[in-house]
């Protein structure tokens, strides 16, 4: 798994269960990064990941209203938690960042959610994010 693999996964992770827990998802964040502190390359994984929570959270409003209109009839609220996490930071890098190509995005948030959600998230994340990517240009 590449470092950008293991950052999205981080940065997943933290939205997830600030959105669980009603905490900050960077303090989250810091706290995973000072548990694994002892183990190699983590600097590089934290900072894109936090770059990544950090995107999201100053953009949420926008994220979140975009994601409401394209995922018809599955409004934000009655998604799986994890699958919000996933798509919000997919959409981040697909609306927000013009770095990574839409296909290697959409790619990472289909496999983050198969591996972390339901059978159908996979399904419905791909869908998700090939609207977004079919409708929108990086700004």
């Amino acid at each position: 798994m590449s470092s950008r693999s293991k950052s999205r996964k981080r940065a997943v992770d933290a939205l997830y269960a600030a959105d669980l827990r009603d905490a900050m998802a960077t303090e989250l964040l810091e706290q995973t990064k000072q548990s694994v502190i002892d183990h190699q390359n983590q600097d590089e994984i934290f900072d894109f990941a936090n770059h990544l929570v950090e995107g999201v959270l100053s953009n949420q409003i926008e994220i979140d209203a975009l994601l409401d209109s394209v995922s018809q009839n599955w409004p934000l609220d009655r998604m799986p938690a994890v699958d919000r996490a996933i798509l919000r930071v997919a959409t981040f890098e697909l609306v927000f960042e013009a770095e990574t190509p839409a296909q290697v995005v959409i790619s990472e948030a289909v496999a983050l959610a198969g591996e972390l959600s339901t059978d159908d998230s996979s399904t419905f994340v791909n869908g998700v994010l090939a609207a977004i990517a079919a409708t929108r240009k990086p700004i």
